[in-house]
């Protein structure tokens, strides 16, 4: 179900959707599939108005054909990749995160998930100088952590403040405000945030199961159609301004003993790209930050490949000339 809004198509105005919700008319598909003539009589709003509201949100929800020519022009003119900085992870995600698409990354907690938001919100704002969004859904994103990561790549403050202005942080605490913050992000705040510091390129939340999971199961019967609109209009995003989407996932463990991502079968149909981290089995957590990186589903490299990496790689620091120091998969800890 499409909750009916403010402003998804001419005419429809918060007054007018104060009347149809009085009336129990609350989503498009009420609008559209109960007796228009009807609806007028019950909430007073005229006849014309609605029929013309009802044909727009039908040529905006309706399916239309598309060759596959076509989709395959369009897909080659508007598809980039967003290194992550990471030469392993760019490796497991065949060279980086695609634009269009989403793409998850599960784990358990601890297991490196938020850094791996960090270090990619920093390598796209300080390397690639375009512009990130962060969705924080569990009240623990840091700037300073961030500033730490980004003194790691210049000594520079005047670039390390000019990265941090591109990173467009965005706090939202329930389902409701996940949606209104993607929604707004879909009709004009992606441009917003674009100016004059470079155009957004990637949309990281940390993490969706956080918002997702308290409301699926038991008695909350919307919590599944909730979540499949997250889903919805997150891809709309990563599609229709060519950014990439990247989310975090808890896990549950399943009767195999093996840890699997979270939120359920219908969800696991959304990313394009999942992958699952978890620290190294040989790893003391205290002591090192090695992890290993599987890839769970993916339509361009075989599944079950894994890759290891030091979560520190982002914050790697200046050692002699040659400037940064890399931490290579075969350090130790």
């Amino acid at each position: 179900m499409v909750v009916l809004r403010d402003g998804m198509c001419p005419g429809l105005n918060e007054d007018l959707i104060r009347e149809l919700s009085a009336a129990n008319i609350k989503t498009v598909e009420h609008l559209v599939s109960d007796d228009i003539e009807e609806i007028a009589q019950r909430c007073s709003v005229s006849y014309k108005a609605l029929t013309t509201i009802r044909r727009v949100l039908l040529a905006q929800h309706t399916a239309f054909p598309v060759s596959g020519a076509d989709l395959y022009e369009e897909l080659l003119n508007s598809t980039s990749i967003i290194s992550t900085g990471n030469p392993s992870l760019d490796k497991l995600l065949d060279s980086g995160l695609y634009t269009g698409e989403i793409t998850e990354l599960s784990g358990s907690p601890g297991s490196g998930k938020s850094q791996v938001c960090f270090g990619v919100a920093v390598h796209v704002s300080y390397q690639l100088k375009q512009s990130v969004v962060y969705i924080d859904t569990k009240r623990d994103f840091t700037a300073s952590r961030l500033l730490q990561m980004l003194q790691a790549e210049t000594s520079n403050s005047e670039e390390q403040m000019e990265a941090l202005q591109r990173i467009h942080v965005f706090h939202v605490f329930d389902i409701f405000s996940l949606l209104s913050c993607l929604h707004n992000l879909r009709c004009g705040g992606l441009q917003k945030v674009s100016v004059g510091g470079g155009s957004v390129k990637a949309v990281i939340v940390d993490s969706v199961s956080a918002i997702i999971s308290p409301i699926l199961g038991g008695k909350q019967k919307e919590g599944m159609s909730l979540m499949m609109q997250v889903a919805g209009v997150l891809k709309t995003v990563a599609k229709d301004f060519n950014v990439a989407a990247l989310v975090m996932n808890h896990v549950t463990s399943g009767a195999d003993g093996e840890l699997h991502a979270g939120l359920g079968q219908s969800w696991s149909h959304i990313p394009r790209t999942r992958i699952l981290l978890e620290r190294s089995k040989s790893a003391d957590s205290s002591s090192c930050s090695l992890c290993t990186a599987t890839l769970v589903k993916s339509s361009r490299q075989p599944c079950h490949i894994k890759q290891e990496f030091d979560l520190q790689w982002w914050s790697r620091t200046e050692e002699g000339s040659s400037g940064k120091r890399k931490l290579n998969d075969s350090d130790s800890c």
